[in-house]
């Protein structure tokens, strides 16, 4: 995963609802019948664990059946232990414990849903320490004759191997959230494992390198198995026709069905599990809906680096609670500044502002001669139809084109949206360059250097660089 501790906007769903999503987990609902299946009949080995000959009646209690039917319930019991779902009391002169209901065990059904979300966190910490653990056979394979575990047999690392987990969640989640992708990503399992294998700077990956992303593949394709059944992925397994063709050497590299190689999925419970595991880990991970109790001052800064939908959705939230009129006044008063964050913080004022009916109207008049929010006010005004809205001066009109430019390129760096921004100016205004280079904006030789950059035509591009010069012997920078 990335270095950087700021990581994008989250949207999660309510607490109630994810709730229900933690309640319906497999594995969280299977332990909880199990707590309520408990008692002091129930019979334990020294490490808390059931007894083999439970788990045929535990199986039972929760209607599974196959082969994998008491591993699944010693899988369930465990995270009922570990959750304190049931509690285990020593008995000193027995090896085994007395079993008793924990004594939240009554919060699933009738608590708040941030206790229903701490039990579903307990578990997930249970399944992912699990993850991180290779297969019980390689142990067994590893015991030494004292009966101790010789790790280094195993070519294990335990550190490394949570870590490796770590970071392809912390991808997941990063792929999932970035670039305004509000869930619904489906990340096939090939590209998860060479995110956190290839080196940023490789080119073509060597055969080493592509036997690794494969280990790591199969490593990954057991791992998830293990992590569907709490809630945190919606997974499709590898095909296990294709790893009988690879055993035998004879699977065909297929591009256009990915698909058999395996396709992972975080859910809305997953996204809320990962954020809260992150922020424990100390990474800033903003959700949504943060900052509809705080000031305009603190919405704008706030939503400085959020991707543009994410943007749109918390100034939202934050305008459904407060009253047109003085949201707008509190909003304009916020967007002033000549800081390098504040041409952004105008033109998010400007997407609230839009949301806002006419009663925000004396708002916006109160600020017409503003040499900062003049511009945006006439813009308003105008769209809207209102009367007697005066006309900018030509310094208010390339300002505000300034300020523009320079929000664009703090949001969006050099799109192509831009591009043809940049490229309509040069070809509406005549002499552009000669008025903007004067124009008393902080931005201003930012804003002509990154016009000069964009645009296509060697001749106007020389203008823009030429006029960025002007511009900064003028502000003395």
């Amino acid at each position: 995963m990335s270095d950087s501790s700021s990581l994008p906007p989250v949207r999660l769903h309510s607490e109630a609802r994810l709730a229900r999503d933690a309640l319906a987990a497999p594995l969280l609902s299977r332990a909880a019948r199990l707590a309520r299946w408990a008692g002091p009949a129930t019979r334990v080995g020294a490490g808390g664990e059931l007894v083999e000959e439970q788990l045929p009646e535990a199986a039972g209690v929760l209607g599974l059946t196959g082969d994998d039917a008491a591993a699944l319930a010693g899988e369930a019991w465990r995270v009922a232990v570990d959750t304190g779902l049931v509690e285990i009391a020593d008995e000193e002169d027995e090896e085994e414990g007395t079993v008793t209901r924990g004594e939240d065990l009554a919060l699933l059904t009738s608590g708040a849903p941030q206790d229903v979300l701490g039990f579903w966190l307990g578990a997930l910490d249970v399944v992912l320490a699990d993850a991180s653990v290779p297969d019980l056979g390689g142990l067994v394979d590893a015991m030494g004759e004292e009966g101790e575990i010789d790790l280094s047999s195993l070519d294990w690392d335990p550190d490394a191997e949570s870590a490796l987990l770590d970071g392809v969640l912390g991808n997941l989640y990063l792929l999932t959230v970035g670039e305004d992708a509000l869930g619904e990503v489906s990340v096939p399992l090939p590209a998860l494992a060479a995110s956190v294998i290839l080196p940023d700077d490789m080119g073509e990956p060597t055969d080493d390198v592509l036997e690794q992303v494969s280990d790591a593949m199969m490593r990954l394709d057991e791992q998830f198995r293990l992590l569907e059944p709490i809630g945190l992925v919606e997974f499709q397994p590898v095909d296990e026709a294709l790893m009988v063709e690879a055993a035998e050497g004879s699977a065909p590299v297929d591009d256009m069905d990915v698909s058999r190689y395996g396709v992972v999925r975080l859910t809305p419970l997953g996204l809320y599990g990962l954020r809260a595991r992150l922020i424990e880990a100390g990474f800033s991970a903003p959700a949504v809906g943060e900052l509809t109790d705080k000031g305009a001052d603190t919405l704008l800064d706030g939503t400085v680096g959020f991707p543009p939908t994410a943007a749109q959705a918390e100034i939202e939230q934050w305008l459904a609670r407060r009253e047109p009129l003085p949201a707008a006044q509190e909003l304009l008063s916020a967007a002033r500044g000549a800081d390098p964050n504040a041409p952004l913080r105008r033109l998010h004022c400007q997407q609230a502002l839009a949301l806002v009916g006419t009663e925000a109207e004396p708002a916006l008049r109160e600020v017409l001669d503003d040499a900062e929010l003049g511009g945006l006010a006439r813009v308003w005004l105008s769209e809207r139809g209102a009367p007697d809205v005066p006309p900018p001066s030509e310094a208010m009109v390339f300002w505000l084109t300034i300020d523009t430019v320079a929000a664009q390129l703090a949001a969006e760096g050099n799109s192509a949206e831009l591009q043809a921004l940049v490229e309509g100016l040069a070809r509406q205004h005549g002499g552009f360059f000669d008025t903007a280079w004067r124009v008393d904006h902080p931005a201003a030789p930012d804003v002509l250097e990154a016009m000069g950059r964009l645009h296509p035509d060697k001749k106007v591009a020389k203008e823009a660089r030429k006029a960025a010069f002007k511009a900064r012997s003028q502000q003395g920078v």
